[in-house]
């Protein structure tokens, strides 16, 4: 991973990746397109896209632009620096998009544009404040649906079938209705998630683990290794081979 805050200039020529980190991508100046897990979105000036680990996304700008991104270190750096914030910043990670910034926020971003980020200091410091700031937003507007409890209950019985009605019940809701409030609070479907949700913990294992590919494809609710493969390859673009040799 590069540093954690850096100045980037984005020109016609398309980027294509994915990263095992989380990363926000904060605009400066001109206009950048941009497509997370294939959801398009422009950043410009106060505003910036989220890209969740593992997301594959893509951006290029036709007149230029320049851009602050803020690579999240993986493990327990979140944790460590936010406290009480980090759970909220996780699930500001886990969803890609697009997110506005206020004029409060903006000035923090043109300020630490400004100023000399390759310090560690304040580059550690910058990067928390941004963060933290966010956290806060979003915890303000706070979700109808109990995503914290939903995404448990997916990592608890990922090895089995899931539908619909089984995230439903745990809120209450008719399938039809969990379903509509699940994207239009989220952005995707609930099946949508539950597979992505699938493919990142197969990831973790594979990382994690020595157990065999098929075994991980198993625990996560695939009926076969070639399935799960073709699914990760997919989602991330390597195989689990790749994955684990860091190719």
């Amino acid at each position: 991973m590069s540093q954690l805050l850096s100045l980037r200039h984005y020109h016609h020529e398309q980027i294509a990746h994915s990263h095992e980190h989380a990363q926000l991508v904060f605009g400066l100046s001109g206009q950048l397109d941009f497509e997370v897990d294939g959801r398009g979105c422009q950043v410009s000036s106060l505003s910036l896209a989220v890209v969740p680990p593992g997301a594959h996304h893509a951006c290029a700008s036709a007149l230029g632009s320049q851009c602050l991104v803020l690579d999240v270190p993986m493990d327990g750096w979140l944790q460590q620096r936010l406290g009480h914030h980090a759970d909220a910043s996780r699930r500001l990670l886990d969803k890609p998009g697009r997110l506005q910034l206020d004029p409060a926020q903006g000035q923090l971003v043109d300020w630490l544009a400004a100023s000399p980020i390759n310090d560690e200091v304040i580059a550690q410091q910058g990067a928390t404040l941004l963060l933290a700031s966010l956290s806060n937003a979003a915890a303000a507007v706070p979700s109808g649906l109990p995503l914290a409890r939903i995404d448990a209950y997916i990592e608890r019985h990922c090895a089995h079938p899931l539908q619909v009605a089984d995230l439903a019940r745990l809120c209450g809701l008719s399938s039809a209705r969990f379903h509509a409030r699940f994207l239009a609070e989220t952005g995707h479907t609930p099946m949508d998630h539950v597979r992505l949700r699938r493919l990142r913990l197969g990831r973790e294992l594979l990382l994690g683990s020595r157990l065999p590919v098929g075994e991980v494809a198993a625990r996560v609710g695939y009926g076969s290794q070639s399935a799960f493969t073709a699914a990760l390859v997919r989602e991330f673009g390597v195989t689990p081979r790749q994955l684990r040799s860091g190719a």
